[in-house]
């Protein structure tokens, strides 16, 4: 494990961070360890969705369109599941 340092925290900020701990029930050194995990995991998601951010295969729809296909699959089945 490494040790992280930040200087020159305004006292507003640092009593702000620790009466959101007290209230979660937490240290201080607990709280902000979630925030920095919680930031990290963002920033590998984020990574991962840019990899993906050019693709052209055919895989990428607007909002609403796998609902519209969803409902045309449904409607296009028979009551039992098979085709109509």
């Amino acid at each position: 494990m490494v040790a992280l340092q930040i200087r020159d925290v305004p006292e507003e900020v640092r009593d702000a961070l620790a009466a959101e701990a007290k209230a979660r029930g937490q240290s201080l050194q607990t709280y902000l360890l979630e925030l920095v995990e919680t930031q990290a995991r963002r920033l590998r998601n984020t990574a991962i969705l840019d990899r993906f951010s050019g693709r052209s295969d055919g895989t990428r729809s607007l909002p609403g369109e796998s609902t519209a296909e969803l409902t045309d699959q449904r409607e296009r089945r028979g009551p039992w599941g098979d085709a109509a």
